[in-house]
């Protein structure tokens, strides 16, 4: 998968805030009543579903499903988490995100447009988490045709922070398929963390640690991820393998 990032300049960090707007800037932030299925703030959480510990993110473990995670090796840094599970797959990451407000809306413009760009397609349409896209991304078949997948783009804004998930496979247009990986999208606790961070900014995941469902190598047999990222930011390509 290549994250293509676009070039501009790296936004100032968003967490100077004067006490005079302290007031204003809480009632415009993402809450959870914004978010009634989730995913959840690490503070508004009181259940305890047992999560598998990425750093940043805790996913629900789900009989069954296969835990990838996505490295950069050129920085060594965990980049995403992909979940597969009945044929399907899901693909998470996590942001830093204005106090202000939510960015949801900007990325899916975003997405959208270099959906269109690459000669694909895509629908944004009422989901389970709000507005989310339907695409259909250009690929290359193996008899060197150009095909297209179907894939879902879901996101939640929170409180400092944006969850993205891509839904390949059957799930993508299949709302029976689909259910167990919505509930395991709704099930996804973010810890933001109290450090300043640039809008857009990818949170730090990690490995988990043993005792956590099967491992699979990001380079294995798996569900293509799409090939670009409009959430990240400078003139340079990277290649995650």
């Amino acid at each position: 998968m290549a994250l293509f990032r676009r070039g501009g300049k790296t936004p100032a960090t968003d967490d100077t805030v004067t006490e005079t707007d302290a007031v204003e800037v809480d009632q415009r932030r993402p809450a959870a009543s914004e978010r009634p299925r989730g995913p959840r703030d690490a503070s508004e959480v009181d259940d305890d579903l047992p999560r598998v510990d990425l750093g940043a993110i805790l996913v629900p473990g789900v009989p069954g499903m296969e835990l990838r995670m996505e490295i950069d090796k050129a920085s060594d840094v965990v980049s995403a988490a992909s979940i597969l599970l009945d044929g399907s797959s899901l693909q998470v990451q996590a942001f830093a995100a204005p106090r202000t407000e939510g960015i949801w809306d900007e990325i899916r413009a975003e997405i959208a447009e270099s959906v269109t760009q690459q000669g694909g397609s895509a629908d944004d349409l009422p989901g389970p988490f709000g507005r989310e896209l339907l695409a259909r991304l250009p690929i290359r078949t193996p008899e060197g045709r150009t095909g297209h997948r179907p894939a879902r783009f879901i996101g939640a804004d929170g409180p400092r922070w944006f969850v993205r998930g891509v839904v390949t496979g059957r799930a993508a247009v299949d709302p029976a398929a689909a259910k167990a990986l919505e509930d395991l999208f709704a099930g996804i606790v973010v810890v933001r963390g109290t450090e300043a961070r640039a809008p857009r900014d990818l949170l730090t995941l990690r490995l988990p640690g043993p005792g956590t469902p099967d491992l699979t190598p990001a380079d294995a047999d798996k569900p293509a991820a799409p090939e670009f990222d409009p959430l990240t930011r400078g003139p340079e390509i990277t290649e995650i393998r």
